[in-house]
């Protein structure tokens, strides 16, 4: 009974440092769901062809596959007075300056400027910027947390997460319409957020530290090699799992249209903030993550919220503008994406283990950047988005 007191304590995680972690995800998120009004951006204020626009996000994702297996490995081998992942944490203030100059490409630009314009930035916030920050959130996150906190963090964490998305959902696309009338509105509207977020975003950086060596437990002490990338991917099947289910969640997910589906379907992009405010009603679903995986598995929990949202997905499908049905629908697949799109973080550590029990490195980075490579269009969060 004692030692089960004690490690209910051990276990605990303080207001404070449960705001002070999320703060980064809250950043991340945002500036992810902002990314998801480029194509309307493109097409109806830069009156940049849709086919081009969709060419630049093709072309990133090639980009992406490169950074995707290299920036992991890269945390992975790193280790400075500050941590192995902690260093990375610069990059949210580079995604918010590269998403800024994203939306304030001069109107005066002929289409071929404009072109290299949005693949560059969307490049260097996408390919880059957040390819660093995916592949060092879970080395962080094991290395600043003991293993129950890790369940409890990310549990209660996509609560403030998912709030901070439902806020920026009702907010944004209301702001839209009165301020990003032209481009230079744009320009002044993406800046509104992007630099109290960025400020927010760097909080755990300075805050948090990285206190627990699992990789001293490890028994293969050999340096880190290219080849273990491929040894990796030959012996941990499981891992391939998860890229795979995260390629289909996030292709089904993630499809940009909801913005063309409200404007043109629905009549009214504002509305989005109507279906946002549904899915509050989905947020408590999480306090009850830490009892429900360690009564099943976090592997279950998430194929259950599969099924949930499928069935929100078909209800959007019929409910055409129905703003009612629209709204059952936001919670349906609202609260059916919750596990997948924050418990991802639970699933790769349980393979770093499985790594760790082969006698091979844990290499945590290198699976998150292999997940971030399994995603169709960057950011399982951003169907957050209605």
């Amino acid at each position: 009974m004692g030692k089960t007191k004690e490690k209910n304590a051990d276990d605990k995680v303080g207001i404070g440092k449960l705001f002070l972690w999320n703060s980064r995800s809250v950043s991340t998120s945002i500036v992810t769901l902002m990314l998801g009004f480029l194509m309307i951006y493109c097409t109806d204020t830069l009156k940049v062809p849709a086919a081009y626009v969709s060419i630049i996000l093709v072309a990133s994702k090639i980009l992406d596959g490169v950074t995707d297996m290299f920036a992991g490995f890269i945390v992975d081998r790193t280790q400075t007075k500050w941590g192995k992942a902690r260093p990375y944490e610069v990059f949210i203030v580079a995604i918010w300056l590269a998403t800024w100059l994203l939306f304030s490409c001069p109107e005066s630009f002929g289409m071929t400027a404009k072109l290299i314009w949005i693949f560059v930035m969307y490049a260097l916030a996408n390919s880059i910027c957040y390819t660093f920050l995916n592949a060092n959130q879970t080395p962080y996150l094991v290395r600043a947390f003991k293993s129950g906190q890790i369940v409890k963090q990310t549990s209660y964490g996509s609560i403030i997460t998912m709030l901070a998305a439902v806020i920026f959902n009702m907010t944004f696309p209301a702001l839209m319409g009165s301020i990003a009338t032209s481009a230079s509105g744009w320009s002044r509207l993406v800046l509104m957020f992007a630099v109290p977020l960025a400020a927010i975003g760097t909080l755990r950086m300075f805050f948090i530290p990285e206190q627990y060596d699992v990789d001293a437990e490890s028994p293969n002490t050999e340096k880190l090699k290219v080849s273990d990338i491929f040894k990796l991917i030959r012996t941990n099947k499981y891992i391939l799992i998860i890229v795979l289910m995260t390629f289909v969640f996030n292709f089904v997910c993630n499809m940009g249209v909801n913005t063309y589906f409200f404007t043109y379907i629905v009549g009214n992009v504002g509305l989005m903030g109507i279906t946002a405010v549904a899915q509050i009603v989905a947020l408590p679903l999480a306090l009850f993550f830490p009892k429900l995986i360690a009564k099943f598995s976090t592997v279950k929990l998430m194929m259950a919220g599969f099924i949930v949202s499928a069935a929100g997905y078909l209800l959007n499908f019929i409910a055409g503008s129905n703003v009612a049905l629209l709204s059952v629908a936001a919670i349906l697949w609202g609260a059916g994406t919750i596990p997948a799109s924050m418990l991802s973080a639970l699933v790769v550590i349980e393979c770093a283990d499985f790594n760790e029990w082969k006698g091979n490195h844990r290499m945590e980075g290198t699976m998150s950047s292999l997940v971030g490579l399994g995603a169709t269009r960057r950011q399982c969060r951003r169907q957050l988005s209605p």
